[in-house]
């Protein structure tokens, strides 16, 4: 079963099944976040919706693309947690269930290409925080934890 974040499923409301992949973008002391502005200004992990027919790792490299304008090298998947929510962009009442990667920024390409975000780097201890949701926070939070007692 997989963890869910954040509200509960609606009593008679219709989700749609929302399957995306998500990367914590870590470089040194560091992550890559993306900042959205609309419709709620709030910082995310980089990443979004896995498109009909796309396998999970090329996406990510699309989404952190289009989120952050760098390039990545996926290391290994951490875990996946789920979140209902409204997706105005969409007009969607969704189940999103949201695969986390590791990854390392490798190179900028560029500005994001997709409206309203912004690439920020921020520190680990205030992006465990600032993210906006809290399956994000907690799948970083969990990760430091598992980082901290390896490097012990």
């Amino acid at each position: 079963m997989i963890r869910r974040y954040g509200e509960p499923a609606e009593t008679g409301r219709r989700y749609t099944r929302r399957p995306g992949v998500y990367a914590i973008l870590l470089d040194g002391d560091h992550i890559l976040a993306t900042h959205q502005a609309e419709p709620v200004p709030e910082f995310q992990l980089p990443g979004g919706g896995i498109d009909k027919g796309e396998h999970p790792i090329p996406a990510l490299h699309r989404e952190v693309f289009e989120e952050t304008g760098w390039k990545i090298a996926v290391t290994r998947r951490l875990g996946a947690f789920r979140r209902f929510t409204y997706m105005p962009e969409y007009d969607l009442w969704a189940e999103k269930v949201c695969a986390v990667y590791l990854a390392r920024p490798v190179r900028r390409l560029g500005p994001p290409s997709e409206a309203g975000h912004s690439a920020i780097w921020l520190p680990v201890a205030d992006a465990v925080l600032r993210l906006g949701n809290p399956g994000d926070r907690a799948m970083l939070a969990s990760f430091l934890s598992l980082d901290i007692q390896n490097n012990a």
